[in-house]
């Protein structure tokens, strides 16, 4: 599986990325994988390369490059309950000044780089992320609706920018809860709000959750809603994306 570190071109100055193809000598659809606030790491290289290997251009980029390359801080291998605060104390900073205008001027940088690469193939994308990842993937997809075909969001606080932000959705969407992050109640009315807005969309608690699941380096890890981010991520890109 071949793998690049790149740097993106952005408004306020160069992005540090991950990125993993098939290699097979040909172009593919093109998917932007947003990390967790935690960042590109092992194991996001590893989610990367799976989805790679069904065919996919995965860019992971840094999206907190204002402040230094990625690892922005020292990371344990395991990032457990017992440092986490502290990990999150380093961090709330960063995630506080990634303001929304920030996000969405990275975007466009993103994507623009994204689709020129040589790898990748005409057509639209999708967009994919994790924690806040799955945030910055919806308003990326909004901000970007002839051009995002499929978003998928994880464990994300993804409904924090309301009602006006859903309304510009034209992806097809797929939100995969943590029980602790997302009650059956709030699951309601995201959906009332995705189905005000027309959204085509999936949206579910995944069971015996709690925030981070898919992350298998952190104490929240969960195989089994690892593998049905999975069986629900895969078949969506299958549907929006054209292989090949």
């Amino acid at each position: 599986m071949p793998t690049k570190m790149l740097q993106i071109p952005t408004a306020d100055g160069l992005a540090d990325a991950f990125a993993a193809f098939p290699d097979r000598g040909e172009r593919h659809p093109g998917v932007l994988m947003y990390a967790d606030a935690f960042g590109i790491r092992p194991v996001l290289r590893d989610m990367a390369r799976e989805l790679a290997g069904h065919g996919y251009y995965v860019l992971v980029p840094n999206f907190f490059y204002r402040h230094g390359p990625a690892p922005l801080i020292e990371l344990p291998e395991h990032i457990g309950e017992a440092v986490r605060p502290t990990v999150i104390a380093q961090l709330m900073p960063l995630i506080e000044a990634h303001t929304a205008e920030r996000v969405l001027s990275d975007a466009d940088a993103y994507l623009r780089f994204l689709t020129t690469q040589p790898e990748v193939g005409a057509g639209p994308v999708a967009v994919t992320g994790y924690c806040i990842g799955g945030l910055l993937a919806m308003r990326t997809a909004a901000a970007h609706p002839g051009q995002v075909a499929a978003v998928a969001g994880f464990h994300g606080p993804v409904g924090a920018d309301g009602p006006d932000l859903l309304s510009r959705l034209t992806a097809q969407v797929h939100l995969g809860h943590a029980e602790t992050d997302m009650t059956p109640d709030a699951l309601g009315e995201l959906s009332q709000a995705l189905d005000a807005a027309g959204v085509g969309y999936t949206s579910e608690i995944y069971p015996g959750t709690i925030h981070g699941f898919t992350m298998s380096d952190t104490d929240a890890f969960n195989p089994a809603a690892l593998q049905l981010h999975w069986d629900r991520l895969l078949p969506l890109l299958g549907r929006t994306l054209t292989n090949g």
